[in-house]
């Protein structure tokens, strides 16, 4: 008890030196919170965008093309009762383009000119493609079911053929046919194709054009995380009797890449936390070290009435944890207004662990008390005659 209150009195004592001596612990322990928190939190942060962006589209292709279509014509129905698949249909380019080629009045052009694509989509697929529209609306079941000659114009395309606008119910011609414009796509997100393309019906491409052989494909949007499940049940849907004609494009889960950029950013905040903390210990030990050795005519005296170096020991290393644990605590303040002042700056989500804040103050104590063990050590092997001589 009389080297605790003895460990006391020298700190009430002399505050100004106190707080010098707790500020390298203050700032040390204060970025080790800081770090770790900011870690936990870029940690929860890199999940939540990892977990935006987890791959949402999925294509099914014919393994084994023979020339024949092996989807059925109900393939936006099949794959959109499904579980997890917001939309999904049919979509292939129509081949010939240059005989087909789209224009604006019902006279054939003559001389060189710059062939726009022509693609055939379910409204399923124009759905799945997550299409931005400028101008008008996309073709829906009703179109596709009457193989009305309608056509969705992708924003390059619109532009080749000088449409700006569809409520004056504007025609392009493919051939000698005339369809009428009922939208222009500004962007996708996903099939890009459509931007450069006049995208029509399947039903109205197989009544009028009839391409042969095309490249069928399916085009789904998921869910997130649902996309490895349609890809296992897609084939079956599509085709029971045969799954194994139909193959599934499903995009990797990112799960091995955001365990990578996780563990990279917690590896650099703990580094750096440990660095603050091994700064805070060294500032600690210094100015601890410089306080023993102003003190040495009273630890002189001390010895002389009958201390022993043991108590000195025990005094100085007990002063040291007393001052580390006070700084944890103080640190550990600063840092959790820190973690949310950054947080919030950056409208991040603040993630603290509370065991961090918990042990802080341990970790401020024993910082201290390794910290004071050689200044204690250096103080307590003086002799006291040479103390008192100073």
């Amino acid at each position: 008890m009389d080297t605790i209150s003895e460990a006391a009195a020298a700190i009430a004592q002399r505050p100004v030196r106190t707080l010098l001596t707790a500020l390298g612990t203050i700032l040390g322990v204060a970025a080790f919170v800081t770090t770790t928190g900011l870690a936990d939190t870029a940690r929860a942060q890199v999940s939540a965008r990892f977990d935006a962006l987890k791959a949402t589209e999925v294509r099914i292709q014919d393994a084994a093309p023979d020339g024949t279509n092996p989807f059925p014509s109900d393939v936006d129905a099949r794959l959109e009762a499904l579980n997890g698949i917001n939309h999904a249909g049919l979509t292939y380019p129509v081949d010939d383009t240059i005989a087909l080629q789209p224009r604006n009045t019902a006279t054939r052009p003559t001389g060189n000119y710059q062939p726009i694509p022509i693609t055939a989509a379910t409204p399923g697929a124009m759905s799945a493609a997550l299409p931005e529209l400028s101008a008008g609306r996309l073709y829906d079941q009703f179109h596709q079911q009457r193989a009305e000659r309608v056509a969705v114009l992708g924003r390059v395309a619109a532009d080749q053929l000088g449409v700006t606008r569809v409520d004056n119910q504007p025609a392009v011609f493919i051939g000698d046919t005339a369809y009428t414009v009922i939208g222009i796509i500004d962007d996708v997100s996903r099939n890009p194709d459509l931007l450069l393309s006049i995208t029509i019906p399947t039903s109205t491409e197989h009544r009028d054009i009839g391409t042969a052989s095309p490249a069928y494909e399916v085009l789904i949007d998921t869910q997130p995380g649902a996309a490895p499940l349609a890809g296992r049940q897609a084939p079956l849907a599509l085709r029971p009797q045969q799954p194994e004609r139909l193959q599934a494009l499903v995009p990797p889960d990112p799960q091995t890449l955001r365990n990578n950029v996780e563990s990279d950013v917690t590896g650099l905040y703990y580094a750096l936390a440990t660095l603050a903390l091994l700064i805070g210990t060294i500032a600690i030990a210094n100015a601890t070290l410089l306080n023993t050795i102003e003190r040495r005519p009273e630890i002189g005296l001390r010895r002389a009435l009958g201390a022993t170096r043991a108590h000195i020991v025990r005094q100085i290393t007990l002063e040291a944890a007393a001052i580390g644990t006070i700084a944890g605590i103080a640190g550990t303040a600063i840092a959790v207004y820190a973690i949310a002042a950054i947080s919030h700056q950056r409208q991040w989500t603040a993630t603290i662990n509370p065991t961090i804040t918990l042990i802080a103050p341990l970790i401020g104590l024993a910082t201290g008390a390794i910290a004071g063990i050689a200044p204690a050590l250096k103080a307590a092997q003086t002799p006291p005659a040479v103390t008192l001589r100073t």
